[in-house]
């Protein structure tokens, strides 16, 4: 809160010639004490020679002060306990408020303004964005940001994740916008980057020294914790929070690097705050000249990764499951991935090729993968048929080519054939086939008839040794009435039995 120059003047006349204290002051002109305080500091009067009401902590000033001059950092807890050893009376909480006044303040550390010539460096961070649902994934949104330190041009785009292959992809990216490369990069400490440190011994990623050395500029990271030193692109960053993202709607990914795209162009309007008098896309113009010039070929950015086929023939990658042939199961293969396609390898042939989802728990097909795999199923499941027809039955196989010489389907011959079996046995089944091959009428119809002729002279009823759920099995089922001589027996066993217990009651 500002406030007069008289209002001033009286406060330090009555503090400075009639020596009234800060709460005689505050009471008798209506000013909070935190204001006359600030005034006292700023004229020169320290916090320390600030007249205050006496305290309880006075008789243990000088020892205070003399502790926290050699040991500015300890804690205001620690001193408590030894000051209350020593017979002081407050509390805990109101020792350390007045602590807070007395404690040394380290000096504020100054830092000299850095200039850099026309593309000599760049600084690259990322920046977190909230998040963003698809389908059943939730992921995050994060921002690849390059700035150019001379004419402070702005490159941004979005990606989903901020893997090694992203913050290569950024990069490339960035060149092409800018039309050139700078000769430094300043990083952060981030693993795309710096893979340990140790003072200034630094190991780098393999991948980004590979990056560099194909677009010849240097990677180099700045001292741990100390952001300061890339600046621009921190300030690049709040900058996209405030003036981009804030308000601002989107329908999916595409669109929103497509408005970032259309921001960058308009943010080279504004005033280069190196030179206010010319705009950035005017410094810029002239910082293009010194860039290096990029290469012919572009460096692979794919994610790759080598994936295990289990039992089902899917690969699992990022959240989702990718389909690959049926013979490709319990294989290890290689994935490249982009951010549009996920092609699937083993060795340098191309197993399957899909389009990438970024959805969470999706299952990406082919349809012929799919098709064939069923067309296997079912042929498995015919020759596993035929493969018991034929071991329970001698002239099996015979009746089967038989039946595939008259034109008739294998299929549904097996699979008829197999339901008697189950319902008559291999003995039966076994006569009534031959029966039908020697009248040269290999059908499943021909079989039934015998069977049923085979047990109308045997008088008796099928062996069923499975459910009779289906209709036609239930139709082929003979069924011979019981006398009822039995259920009378029954009756008058229960009866003899009751009148038993009655008795013994």
């Amino acid at each position: 809160m500002s406030i007069s120059e008289e209002l001033k003047a009286n406060i330090l006349r009555y503090h400075h010639v009639e020596k009234w204290r800060i709460g005689t002051i505050s009471s008798q002109l209506n000013v909070h004490h935190s204001t006359i305080k600030r005034v006292l500091s700023e004229t020169g009067v320290s916090k320390h020679n600030i007249l205050v009401q006496g305290s309880m902590i006075d008789p243990f000033l000088s020892f205070v002060m003399s502790t926290l001059e050699r040991f500015p950092t300890l804690r205001a807890s620690r001193l408590y306990d030894m000051v209350k050893e020593r017979g002081y009376p407050g509390s805990r909480d109101h020792f350390r408020h007045l602590i807070s006044f007395y404690r040394p303040r380290p000096c504020a550390e100054a830092y000299l303004r850095l200039r850099t010539l026309p593309g000599e460096q760049a600084q690259v961070d990322w920046g977190h964005f909230s998040y963003l649902t698809i389908g059943k994934a939730k992921r995050p949104l994060m921002a690849f940001v390059m700035v150019l330190s001379f004419s402070r041009k702005i490159f941004l785009h979005f990606y989903l994740n901020q893997r090694t292959e992203n913050f290569l992809r950024g990069h490339e990216e960035a060149f092409k916008a800018f039309g050139g490369v700078p000769r430094v990069a300043l990083y952060d400490n981030l693993k795309s980057c710096v893979l340990e440190r140790a003072g200034d011994a630094v190991r780098f990623n393999p991948r980004i020294l590979a990056f560099a050395a194909h677009y010849r500029y240097e990677a180099r990271p700045v001292a741990v914790y100390r952001g300061n030193e890339k600046g621009r692109v921190e300030r690049a960053i709040r900058y996209v929070r405030d003036n981009f993202f804030a308000a601002r709607s989107f329908k999916d990914l595409a669109d929103l690097n497509n408005q970032a795209k259309i921001w960058c162009e308009q943010t080279c309007d504004r005033p280069c705050p190196e030179d206010r008098s010319q705009s950035v896309r005017d410094v810029f113009e002239k910082e293009k000249k010194s860039l290096i010039a990029l290469p012919d070929n572009p460096h692979p950015c794919d994610e790759i990764e080598t994936v295990s086929i289990p039992k089902t023939p899917y690969a699992r990658f990022d959240l989702n499951d990718y389909s690959v042939p049926h013979d490709q199961c319990r294989k290890s293969l290689t994935i490249h991935a982009t951010l549009e396609t996920v092609t699937i390898l083993d060795g340098t042939n191309i197993k399957a090729c899909h389009k990438r989802s970024y959805d969470k728990g999706a299952q990406v097909e082919c349809e012929d993968h799919i098709a064939t795999l069923m067309l296997r199923k079912k042929q498995a499941r015919h020759h596993r048929g035929q493969d018991r027809l034929t071991h329970s039955i001698d002239c099996a196989s015979a009746f089967l080519t038989a039946a595939a010489a008259r034109g008739y389907s294998l299929r549904s011959t097996n699979k008829q054939l197999m339901d008697l079996l189950d319902d008559y046995g291999a003995q039966l089944l076994g006569i009534a086939m031959a029966d039908a091959l020697a009248k040269e009428v290999p059908h499943p119809n021909s079989v039934r008839q015998s069977l049923q002729r085979l047990l109308d002279e045997k008088q008796q009823a099928p062996t069923v040794t499975q459910s009779l759920s289906r209709e036609s099995r239930a139709n082929s089922v003979v069924i011979k009435p019981h006398s009822l001589n039995i259920y009378e027996s029954l009756t008058q066993f229960e009866l003899n039995t009751e009148a038993e217990i009655l008795e013994e009651n």
